[in-house]
């Protein structure tokens, strides 16, 4: 996968001291012919510093499978103590706290170099969006564009400055760029990765990508970010549903790569179908072409109202469609979706998987500055409908257009098909599927998510009872704003969750990680009032958690005010 001469992979970076690859990676960045694709860069001595945090952690024996490994993160996403820019320098803002996927990789050993460019509010997939940072063009072939938003974060991968970047992806952002570039996007399923700290797009459709150089380091990355293990699913995808007709505007060598790429699945053994596509494109119409604008404009539009000169032209005609919708039009638009939703459900019972060329032609730099939104739904036919009919996908490089610009194709399963995609992928790419560095296998066992609230926390009383079962923390995060929390009279003290929709705010939690006879024997010792039920989280998500049996709070004082247990312990003292 991309140019082996100009590549980093994760298994190298694995076999480098964490200092040599912090100190790799600035020199990399600084000589760079292609310094728009950051937009900030972590200064070299908190890197180095953090390169020998990591270093003493493994000299203490510590287990970190991306021990030492930079990577890039997109400027929507946050990272704590970083400008979060989304390309717009008068809406940036500092958080306090990164996202809870690049929290994962932190934990993971792994070294954040920098923010990376994009269009501007994730918004285009042109990458040329981006007037005070400056447009993306395509690394290989800079008369073309590198495709976006996530232009800067496949641009850093694909000239080797860091092994692998988080993207975001809505209607192809995390896979136009990489095939664009000759390099992997994986866009999981929504929901699999949190979507906690990026600033929203569409934020019923966002979901967090990866960049990489190989399917097994996209899949490294995916075992470090997802937010719950999930068990592998043995069944191999056979059926391959192709497209009837596709419109290549010109690019036969695209056409012909494409027929190699069937040719290459059907010497796997995998049967190939035809499919009427016209559902699929018509439900990828909707994100840009119906009132589903609108949550673009509640997410960002009030800001470009009032900055009107700092935000792109496109991005503003965009919001102004958006801004002209009614209540009614959106309703009408979710209900379109829906009926698109239900039309596709039959294709999964002739298929198991979609073959797609990711892009068919790709326009030039001129074309891109020169039409506002021609090329970048032309970049968006194949990739559009795969967030709002909840599928995964998986973008990966097959050859060289006539133009010197990589081509790729992209397979696309149901929600849920994230592994299967990617033993699909490295079968056709003669890959293997996962990387041979100091990473731990992957276990086959399937472990289950577990959502605690009180003294089961981290640092608290009774968080040894996770620890000895073989418990892992996820994530850190809160419940969604429908949930109050009581302080009940146990030892040792015990809060109890209650979930009031219409009533409730926000909860402190965390996201454990237990195999299936760990979690059974953890349940069988919850004593009453409390048991176990699914916890709605902050991003929409239900895993199984602790809840309290109602009748137990009357007379309990209600501490939902404070937030959370360590706020109402901390109020104590």
């Amino acid at each position: 996968m991309g140019d082996e001469a100009t590549c980093w992979s994760i298994d190298a970076a694995l076999t480098a001291t964490p200092e040599d690859n912090a100190r790799t990676a600035l020199d990399r960045v600084a000589a760079s012919p292609f310094p728009e694709a950051w937009i900030s860069v972590v200064p070299a001595d908190e890197l180095l510093a953090r390169a020998r945090a990591v270093g003493a952690l493994l000299a203490d024996g510590a287990r970190l499978p991306l021990a030492g490994v930079p990577f890039a993160v997109k400027d929507n996403i946050d990272v704590a103590g970083m400008p979060t820019t989304v390309g717009v320098p008068e809406f940036a803002y500092v958080p306090d706290r990164s996202a809870p996927v690049v929290e994962r990789l932190l934990a993971a050993g792994a070294m954040v170099v920098g923010k990376t460019n994009l269009d501007q509010f994730a918004t285009g997939l042109v990458g040329t969006r981006s007037p005070v940072f400056g447009a993306c063009r395509n690394p290989l072939q800079p008369e073309y564009v590198a495709g976006g938003s996530s232009s800067g974060s496949a641009v850093v991968v694909a000239t080797g400055q860091v092994p692998f970047s988080l993207g975001t992806d809505t209607a192809g952002s995390g896979r136009v760029p990489a095939a664009l570039c000759g390099i992997v996007g994986l866009k999981p399923t929504a929901g699999l990765l949190s979507t906690g700290g990026v600033f929203p797009a569409m934020p019923s459709f966002d979901c967090v990508s990866v960049f990489s150089a190989s399917i097994a380091d996209a899949a490294a990355v995916l075992d470090v970010t997802r937010r719950v293990p999930a068990a592998r699913d043995s069944t191999r995808p056979t059926r391959v549903g192709v497209p009837t007709s596709i419109e290549w505007l010109g690019d036969d060598g695209a056409r012909a790569r494409f027929d190699a790429a069937i040719a290459r699945l059907e010497a796997l053994g995998c049967a190939v179908v035809e499919i009427d596509a016209s559902d699929l494109y018509d439900a990828g119409a909707l994100l840009y072409g119906s009132a589903l604008t609108a949550e673009r404009y509640g997410a960002f539009g009030a800001f470009a109202d009032a900055h009107p000169d700092v935000v792109h032209p496109a991005i503003r005609a965009i919001l102004s469609n958006a801004r002209a919708h009614s209540a009614a039009d959106v309703v009408r638009a979710w209900a379109d979706l829906a009926a698109a939703r239900d039309a596709v459900v039959p294709m999964w019972a002739s298929v198991d998987v979609l073959l797609v060329p990711t892009v068919a032609r790709v326009p030039t730099y001129d074309e891109a500055i020169g039409d506002w939104f021609g090329p970048s739904t032309e970049l968006g036919r194949f990739t559009s409908f795969v967030n709002p009919l909840g599928m995964s996908a998986l973008a990966v490089p097959w050859g060289v257009r006539d133009t010197g610009v990589p081509f790729g194709v992209s397979f696309v399963g149901p929600g849920g098909a994230d592994d299967a995609l990617l033993e699909l992928a490295a079968r056709f790419a003669g890959e293997p599927a996962r990387g041979s560095g100091r990473r731990p296998a992957t276990p086959d066992t399937e472990r289950f998510g577990l959502v605690v609230v009180g003294a089961h926390l981290s640092g608290q009383p009774l968080n040894h009872q996770l620890t000895s079962l073989g418990a892992s923390l996820v994530e850190r995060t809160t419940t969604a704003p429908e949930y109050r929390l009581f302080a009940l009279d146990t030892v040792p003290p015990k809060p109890g969750l209650v979930r009031v929709p219409g009533d409730g705010a926000a909860i402190e939690v965390e996201v454990w990680s237990l195999d299936a006879e760990g979690l059974g024997r953890f349940v069988a010792g919850i004593p009453a009032p409390l048991g176990v039920g699914r916890v709605v989280l902050a991003d929409g998500s239900e895993v199984t958690g602790f809840l309290c049996e109602p009748h137990v709070t009357a007379g309990a004082r209600d501490i939902t005010e404070f937030g959370g247990w360590r706020a109402f312990l901390a109020s104590l003292s």
